[in-house]
């Protein structure tokens, strides 16, 4: 969705609420992105305040189970028409009066995903040997001895006879 920002940079005090739905074109986001929120001009100040709400299906980082999982991702930017300080990036410079909305709603929920997603928090992940889902039992697979405990593992076995 493209906003037509000219009346608010040109008018004080005026505020427009928007809803809308888009499609995205990654593989992970399984739904619909469901973007409500407002566009204002409070005391020369142009922002724009959104949520967006969608779902995505990622895989397990420790178990690689397919997990759906629920997002709401609060979206709020300040708007300008043309920048005083080049080093200032609080702000989105918006020079020719659109704001590919989009584009930005889908840049804050790159920069709110967590970088691995669990399917569940204490989850046991795989058997490193075998590969057992171990969330469904243990695997009985005899764990290797790290060779530098080998003479400890040696007298615990002495200990046993």
């Amino acid at each position: 969705m493209h906003l037509d920002l000219r009346r608010f940079f040109e008018n004080n005090d005026i505020r427009e609420p928007f809803e809308y739905n888009f499609k995205s074109n990654d593989s992970f986001v399984s739904s619909d992105i469901h973007v409500s929120g407002v566009v204002n001009n409070t005391a020369g100040i142009v922002s724009v305040s959104a949520n967006a709400d969608l779902c995505i299906t990622v895989h397990c980082a420790r178990c690689a189970k397919e997990i759906q999982k629920k997002l709401s991702v609060p979206v709020k930017h300040y708007l300008i028409a043309h920048l005083n300080n080049e080093d200032n990036d609080e702000y989105i410079l918006v020079e020719d009066m659109e704001l590919d909305l989009d584009r930005l709603v889908m840049e804050d929920i790159y920069l709110t995903l967590p970088s691995r997603f669990l399917c569940k928090p204490d989850c046991k992940g795989l058997c490193p040997v075998c590969g057992k889902d171990l969330n469904d039992g243990e695997c009985g697979c005899k764990k290797a001895t790290d060779p530098r405990l080998a003479v400890l593992q040696s007298l615990l076995s002495d200990e046993k006879q």
